[in-house]
Order: C-alpha cells, then sequence, then structure tokens
C-alpha cells in the first residue's frame, strides 16, 4: 500500500504525491501518549474511503509502538467511536 510513514505523520501517496494524511503529535509530560490533532484528504480523493484507511493504519502503527493516543481530530473521535476493536489505542481521561 502506499503509505509513508513518518515519526508524527502517516501519508498515503499516490503517483508520489500526498494526497491525504493524519498527524499525531506528542503529549507533553505524557509518556507513550500522542495527540491525533489533524486528518487531511484532497478533494481528488474523497468519498473513495481514504480517510478511514489513514486512521486503521494510524491506529496499527501507535499499536505496534506501543502508544495511545488523546483524539482532538473530530474525525479521528468518530473512526475510533465506530472501531471498538481499536478502544485499546484510545487513551484514557486522567
Amino acid at each position: 500500500m502506499p503509505f509513508k510513514i513518518e515519526e508524527n505523520k502517516i501519508s498515503w501517496l499516490q503517483a508520489e504525491n500526498e494526497v491525504g494524511f493524519v498527524t499525531f503529535v506528542e503529549v507533553q509530560n505524557q509518556p507513550k501518549v500522542v495527540e491525533i490533532n489533524h486528518t487531511f484528504v484532497d478533494d481528488c480523493m474523497r468519498g473513495q474511503g481514504l480517510a478511514g484507511k489513514l486512521m486503521q493504519k494510524t491506529a496499527e502503527v501507535l499499536k505496534e509502538k506501543q502508544l495511545t493516543a488523546i483524539l482532538t481530530c473530530s474525525y479521528a473521535v468518530k473512526w475510533f467511536n465506530e472501531h471498538p476493536e481499536y478502544a485499546d489505542v484510545v487513551a484514557q481521561e486522567k
């Protein structure tokens, strides 16, 4: 699959162009916790399920790295609510 995985971003590439991405940043003073803060899909790719594929890949990568996520991106909140199989990736409120 055409994913590009970076430290704080997972992108979808099409013909070497980034057409969608999810970004997440480390949360200060909370080890192994990131904040999923943005999801973007280019107009040319909307309506094709790309945001969901990106979010699933993000969840898988975070799980592999044993990280949890605070969800501030509205799409991430919606996606994780619809995919309880990834509930362990969501950081518990303190």
